[in-house]
């Protein structure tokens, strides 16, 4: 084999790993979400989609001023990854009443990538990387 074959068969080689990897660099981008920034939300969990490659919450936040909810969106890890960070499928329901810690969105629609969600009723905080179970202050 000459060398301009070898040169040759080596660039595109080199293209094709380079194209790939912008690809899956761009898939595991988290420059969507402004993670500089915290937002808390808490409403009605209306979805719990366990799904590669990512898992979502989907919550109804209701407006404080009386209007109609907004539909917040929040994106997580992959399941097995929250499985090892110890999160079930069956952790949150429609109709959980829940609170939710993210970094928002970019473009200020209204979702984000879970920093922690608190369950108001088991007392039970899934943050993204573990779960712990806390006491909530007493209502007395």
């Amino acid at each position: 084999m000459s060398s301009r074959s070898r040169l040759c068969r080596f660039a595109v080689i080199a293209v094709g790993v380079f194209a790939c990897a912008g690809i899956l660099s761009a898939h595991h981008s988290f420059a969507m979400f402004d993670t500089g920034k915290t937002v808390t939300i808490s409403g009605t969990v209306t979805s719990f989609e366990w799904t590669n490659p990512h898992a979502y919450i989907e919550i109804d936040v209701p407006d404080t001023r009386g209007g109609a909810a907004k539909h917040w969106s929040v994106e997580m890890g992959s399941p097995s990854i929250l499985q090892q960070s110890g999160w079930k499928f069956k952790d949150l329901k429609f109709g959980d009443k829940v609170t939710v810690s993210l970094s928002p969105l970019r473009n200020g629609d209204p979702g984000g990538l879970l920093v922690q969600a608190t369950l108001d009723r088991k007392s039970t905080r899934l943050n993204s990387s573990h779960v712990s179970e806390s006491r909530m202050p007493s209502s007395a």
